[in-house]
């Protein structure tokens, strides 16, 4: 079981998480290596929780299967937990989604896609977040205040 967890300050906001809806699911975009060969595929890949893929050979399913190129082993992937919403209050660290990974390991997350949190004081509802620069900045009417997300930093480890 593999955790993508998410250290950042977090200023006014709190709550970040993926815009992840069965409507307008999230694209979770990892590098991916072969835990057979040790092979990492040279492209980013992407999938979403709510799709599910035949797994071949398998009565099971999955919502990331790939074949790797190297050794042509087939391997999946699938969300069990999350996303969970990271909490300013909480320390660094925070797990955002579990993924079962069987035959590979996913090594590096790029944040494609939006993110959503909401202001602390205010309770402003923040959405289409980027995290793709690695930083964030917006104004809360409501608090008056700017509100950021920095120092964002991915970890892919076991859990």
């Amino acid at each position: 079981m593999l955790s993508l967890t998410l250290s950042a300050e977090l200023s006014g906001v709190t709550d970040l998480r993926p815009s992840d809806t069965q409507e307008n699911p999230y694209f979770y975009t990892f590098k991916v290596q072969c835990t057979s060969c040790r092979e990492t595929h040279p492209n980013w890949v992407s999938f979403n929780r709510f799709e599910e893929h035949e797994i071949p050979g398998s009565r099971g399913n999955a919502n990331f299967v790939w074949t790797c190129k190297l050794c042509k082993k087939t391997h999946s992937a699938s969300v069990t937990a999350g996303p969970n919403a990271y909490d300013v209050e909480k320390k660094s660290g925070q797990k955002i989604i579990d993924i079962d990974c069987r035959g590979l390991e996913f090594t590096e997350f790029k944040p494609d896609g939006e993110w959503e949190a909401k202001g602390i004081e205010s309770s402003t509802p923040f959405s289409g977040i980027d995290l793709s620069e690695g930083e964030w900045y917006d104004y809360d009417e409501k608090a008056g205040e700017e509100v950021s997300i920095k120092d964002i930093t991915w970890n892919i480890g076991r859990s």
